[in-house]
């Protein structure tokens, strides 16, 4: 766990080390473009003219709405989301904005301002409708007028005369509607009294003609009596059917009955409904019952008092029977004297509901005649009161439709330019606009920038890393602070080699100016001062270059031994230092182009074996021409230099590419031409060559002070 959290922030932190990578190299061009909006910023707010802004703040109500006729009553609408906004655009018509030029004379002023004489009025309203501004007040229903001017009092007076304008605009919309609903009310109301004088003249008609005698003030009075009189009718109705449906209900269950059950029926359940003397003989026959039994117990059945008894039962019995006889003809009496009532009563009832209809529709047209007339004359009056009070209320406007609550004041310091505003914002700006110009540059550089990027691009190692400004080490002396690097590049190159018999050694590049030909002679003057004897080869054929580094001619070289005309000792020269040889390029005849891959090349590679410990090759792009192909093949070495942010990387690994295709052992990678002071992945480098180089310095200051009465001979030679 503790390893995968340290990879973690290792990667994590190098990810903000390319960041501020990116930051100090093109430091330069975000500060120019940070100066550049800042600057311009800056001067925005000073060359920009001053404007000043006032506000008035007003109230602004809804109108009455306009004066409603016969019935539709005036109702005022709920919430309307879109009135304030409707107000808005009505302060800012050509209405009002033309009436506060007019009233203030801006076409002059405002064309004096802008260096002009008079301007037509639809160019002062462009002018100024882009410098009125109308908004809501926050969390209220207030409206807020705002004018910007150059003027401060000018805005005030714009802003106070444009909310005067919008009042008298709204007092005319609400005298015009009051004037308008007048006229259309008192049209109306002579068409309605037109209408009640022809209503009332039917009526008298109507009445005439049907004879109606109107003797109530409610409508249809004369059916008043007649409804009573049915009512009545109904009524009786109604209690003769229901003694009717008794008397028949009693009847029913009373002939369901058995015959032995029907006396005690008659004198138990409906003796309260019945003739009470029907009970007085339901009792005498049971006394006599009694009386006849007791008879019998006490002196027998042969006793005069037992067959007296036995009398008064029978007579009690005969008594009895044709009492219920009677009781229950009279029910039935009773019943059919109820049906007949009830059909009499039925009859009279329809009756009079005839007449009571022929009555209704004999008067209907009368009576309907006056609930116009009334109708029309109540209309008359609600429209004579109506006219009254807009009469009244046109005489009285109403002031309270738009209130000014608070006026416009001139304004005692500018709202734009905004200083506070535009510089920290041109500062903000340049700053994005910098590094996001400079992160942009740096994703479309698709070439070299660090070791990582050589190493994950061409899987090879890094031998060696050249800083800026590199010159001939031979001219800087063995102590130059920049020999140190190639001194580092030679040690890496010895302890890569698998063999110690590989003595020749080609610098290749993709492209030109990658600084191949400074790097291999350097290279080589190192390995010359270690002792070791050197020979470098211009084998760049097309366009040779060595040769001007050594202040030597080029007339025959290499090209010369190669043709057999000169031999070998006549085209190696000599150098300054007596371990390092030069060998040419000589002229290139026009045909001999394949020359460094012919037999004569390879013979002549090994004879420079046996002479010299190391052969260093210069040569062409890889990308140019095939030379570079060729000898990379033929060399025991090869170095491929690759310039610090020059070409792009596919091109880079396309060159490493073709060494490997044609058979070349690249043996690593230089990376050439690095700004030392302004990238920290390789500030240790020269950290450590300025250190080593100012002690060299102070160790020279120090023998120069003890040799006061000496003068050192020193000699000043030029870099390339």
């Amino acid at each position: 766990m503790d390893a995968v959290t340290t990879n973690e922030t290792q990667d994590l932190k190098l990810h903000f080390l390319d960041y501020w990578r990116v930051i100090r190299l093109r430091r330069s061009l975000i500060l120019v473009v940070f100066l550049l909006c800042v600057m311009t910023s800056t001067l925005l707010t000073i060359w920009l003219p001053k404007q000043y802004s006032s506000t008035v703040q007003i109230k602004v109500q809804k109108d009455d709405p306009e004066v409603s006729v016969m019935g539709e009553h005036a109702s005022f609408m709920g919430t309307d989301p879109y009135f304030l906004t409707t107000e808005f655009r009505i302060i800012e018509s050509y209405r009002i904005l033309t009436n506060v030029i007019t009233k203030l004379n801006l076409e002059e002023k405002l064309a004096q301002q802008n260096g002009g004489t008079r301007w037509p009025i639809d160019d002062a309203f462009d002018y100024l409708s882009h410098r009125v501004v109308v908004e809501q007040t926050r969390m209220t229903s207030l409206i807020e007028i705002s004018v910007k001017n150059s003027d401060a009092d000018l805005a005030a007076k714009i802003a106070n005369q444009v909310a005067e304008s919008y009042r008298q605009f709204r007092r005319e919309q609400w005298t015009e509607t009051k004037y308008r609903g007048i006229n259309a009310l008192k049209e109306k109301l002579g068409d309605e009294t037109n209408a009640l004088l022809a209503a009332q003249n039917k009526l008298d008609t109507d009445r005439t003609n049907l004879m109606t005698s109107d003797l109530f003030d409610e409508s249809q009075a004369s059916l008043t009596i007649i409804s009573r009189t049915l009512e009545d009718w109904a009524h009786q109705r109604v209690l003769a059917q229901a003694d009717y449906l008794n008397y028949s209900n009693i009847l029913d269950k009373l002939n369901a009955m058995p015959a032995e059950q029907l006396p005690k029926a008659l004198t138990t359940a409906y003796a309260h409904q019945l003739d009470p003397e029907l009970v007085d003989l339901s009792q005498r026959l049971q006394t006599a019952k009694v009386r006849m039994v007791e008879a019998k117990n006490t002196y027998g059945v042969e006793h005069q008092t037992y067959q007296t008894c036995q009398k008064l039962l029978e007579d009690a019995q005969k008594d009895y029977q044709n009492k219920i006889d009677g009781v229950m003809a009279g029910i039935r009496t009773r019943v059919e004297e109820d049906r007949g009532f009830l059909q009499i009563i039925e009859q009279q009832e329809k009756k009079i509901t005839e007449e009571k209809n022929q009555e209704a529709q004999r008067n209907r047209p009368y009576y309907n005649d006056k609930a116009d007339v009334e109708s029309k004359r109540r209309d008359c009056e609600l429209l004579k009161s109506m006219l009254n009070r807009e009469i009244v209320e046109q005489g009285q406007p109403n002031d309270n439709v738009v209130i000014v609550c608070n006026p416009a004041r001139a304004a005692k310091s500018p709202v734009s330019p905004k200083s506070t505003l535009i510089i920290p914002l041109g500062v903000f700006v340049g700053l994005i606009v910098g590094l996001g110009l400079a992160f942009f540059i740096e994703y479309l550089d698709t070439s070299v920038k660090t070791i990582d990027d050589v190493e994950r691009a061409l899987q090879a190692p890094v031998l060696g890393v050249i800083p800026q400004n590199v010159g001939i080490i031979m001219e800087e002396g063995a102590e130059s602070p920049h020999a140190e690097a190639y001194r580092v590049l030679r040690t890496n190159l010895l302890f890569s080699r698998k063999n110690e018999g590989w003595s020749t050694l080609s610098v290749l590049s993709g492209g030109a100016g990658e600084g191949k030909s400074t790097t291999l002679f350097n290279l080589a003057t190192i390995f010359a001062q270690n002792g070791q004897r050197t020979l470098v080869v211009d084998s760049d054929l097309r366009r040779p270059t060595l040769h001007k580094i050594l202040h030597t001619t080029n007339t025959m070289g290499l090209t010369d031994f190669l043709l057999k005309q000169r031999s070998m000792d006549e085209v190696i020269q000599k150098t300054k230092l007596p371990t390092l040889d030069f060998l040419p390029s000589g002229k290139l005849p026009s045909s001999s182009m394949s020359i460094l891959g012919s037999a004569q090349m390879k013979e002549t590679i090994q004879e420079l074996k046996r002479r010299y410990e190391f052969i260093f090759f210069d040569s062409p792009p890889l990308l140019g021409v095939s030379d570079a192909s060729i000898l990379a093949s033929e060399m025991d070495m090869v170095l491929q230099v690759v310039q610090f942010r020059r070409y792009p990387q596919p091109m880079t690994l396309r060159a490493k590419q073709m060494v490997l295709k044609v058979g070349g052992n690249l043996i690593g990678i230089v990376l050439n031409n690095i700004n030392m002071s302004q990238d920290e992945n390789y500030y240790y480098y020269s950290g450590y060559y300025e250190y080593q180089y100012q002690s060299q310095q102070k160790d020279e200051a120090v023998v120069q002070v003890s040799n006061d009465n000496k003068t050192p001979n020193v000699e000043i030679k030029p870099k390339y």
